[in-house]
């Protein structure tokens, strides 16, 4: 029987997905880790790699195919010794393929919850997002035959899959016999802790009818189909706006000292092709921060506020298909330098559609910066599950007052909206008030 190559969920919000292109044809030898094809998730196109070995019989979904869902069939393998003539019999999900427990719905909806990734699984085996181990669809089908728990093998393919050899191997080596998966119940029971009802319930709402509300208005229109990406921004920015108690503090910060700076360090860098920009110092200054003011850096969950070890800062990016936000981890122990670089690759890959799931995935504060634009002041959306993110607005020359005289002076506004339930007011002015000091003593960044 042909076995199964399911739409993979290659980021935890991802429900569906566009096959943009197949890297194999129809009759071309696969092996596992072999990049098949090119996915288009709600964030990033990214590589999909095969599991299992064979012969590629049949693709079901053709190239360029948008909104097929996770766990939806999108090819059919031949494995060693079987012909085309295993394709007669094949009837879609009869073959145990991955994925296919009795409730893959549930499994996609908890996804997109705004909470850290899960602790790492035992054994060398790796857990999806409701605590299910990765396992190919042969894999699968001979552990059960065996009577094996695939929970008790270590898995060596792709991310830690577990394939045809790894149950080869713990069957002769008499390994992985087990009762019942004990693991059950408590996949059971944490299936409900992610807030993700909310957004469910709120989906309805989302918008009119396309064709109804183009009829009513009676212009001329043209149609531009959501994209995935799209779509999930959508869904979280309601859910953020619906279940985020946001509320919002604002600053006034001089930066002329840092201009100076700015000036003076990419003069000296200029051979070494180092050109550091506003935004640079924003980050850095951001992340210096917080590890002054930790309580910002921080999230929220029904059972325990998170504080965070670690300073990563989102900073939001604007692509065609919408915003996304690449992090620079450990930013606060980072360099000007150091910091440009990157964020000048993560942008530009950001564009491309190019970004590994962990450069967008995760972080513990966010940027938002329209300064560019010429936007004086805004307040942001929290990203969650964060609970704080900074809205930097552009620097303009303001009258100012320097030793009890009026002057002239470049100033930018920056407000940051804060999760009322992890952040007090108290520790976002406390934020707010230490930013600025840190902006306006650009030096103490040096140190």
């Amino acid at each position: 029987m042909p076995i199964e190559i399911l739409m993979p969920a290659l980021s935890p919000t991802m429900t569906e997905g566009t096959l943009a292109t197949w890297s194999k044809q129809e009759g071309d030898t696969v092996s596992a880790g072999d990049v098949i094809a090119e996915i288009e998730t709600d964030k990033a196109t990214m590589e999909f790699e095969a599991v299992d070995e064979g012969v590629l019989a049949k693709i079901l979904v053709a190239p360029g195919t948008p909104g097929v869902a996770v766990n939806t069939p999108i090819a059919l393998l031949l494995e060693e010794g079987e012909d085309a003539s295993a394709l007669d019999s094949y009837a879609p999900g009869g073959n145990g393929r991955a994925g296919a427990d009795p409730s893959p719905e549930p499994a996609a909806a908890a996804s997109p919850a705004p909470l850290p990734a899960p602790a790492t699984p035992s054994s060398g085996e790796v857990a999806g997002p409701d605590g299910r181990v990765f396992a190919s669809p042969l894999a699968r089908r001979l552990a059960g035959e065996a009577g094996l728990d695939l929970g008790a093998i270590a898995g060596s393919g792709p991310r830690g899959r577990v394939i045809k050899r790894d149950v080869e191997a713990a069957l002769a080596a008499g390994t992985g016999r087990a009762a019942p998966q004990p693991s059950k119940p408590a996949v059971d029971a944490a299936v409900p802790v992610p807030p993700a009802a909310p957004v469910a319930a709120a989906a309805p709402q989302a918008g009119p009818d396309a064709k109804a509300l183009a009829d009513a208005y009676n212009i001329p229109y043209q149609e531009v189909p959501n994209s995935n990406m799209r779509k999930t921004i959508a869904r979280r920015l309601l859910e953020a706006k619906q279940t985020i108690p946001h509320f919002y503090l604002t600053v006034d910060v001089e930066l002329d000292a840092l201009l100076k700076l700015r000036r003076d360090l990419n003069a000296r860098g200029e051979a070494d092709g180092i050109k550091l920009s506003v935004n640079d110092f924003l980050i850095k200054a951001a992340a210096l921060t917080l590890r002054k003011v930790p309580r910002a850096n921080a999230a929220w969950t029904d059972q325990a506020m998170l504080m965070f070890d670690r300073v990563d800062v989102s900073v939001a990016v604007a692509t065609d298909d919408g915003l996304i936000t690449p992090i620079i981890k450990d930013a606060d122990r980072k360099g000007l330098a150091t910091i440009s670089s990157e964020m000048k690759d993560l942008a530009a890959r950001a564009r491309d559609g190019k970004l590994k799931l962990e450069e967008f995935q995760g972080g513990t504060f966010s940027i938002s910066n329209l300064g560019m634009y010429g936007t004086r002041e805004f307040s942001a959306i929290i990203n969650p599950p964060q609970a704080a993110i900074m809205a930097v607005g552009a620097g303009e020359q303001r009258p100012v007052v320097r030793d009890g005289a009026l002057a002239v002076g470049t100033v930018m506004s920056c407000t940051l909206s804060s999760d009322h339930r992890v952040v007090d007011g108290a520790v976002a002015a406390d934020f707010m008030s230490t930013f600025k000091k840190v902006v306006e003593d650009p030096i103490s960044m040096m140190l």
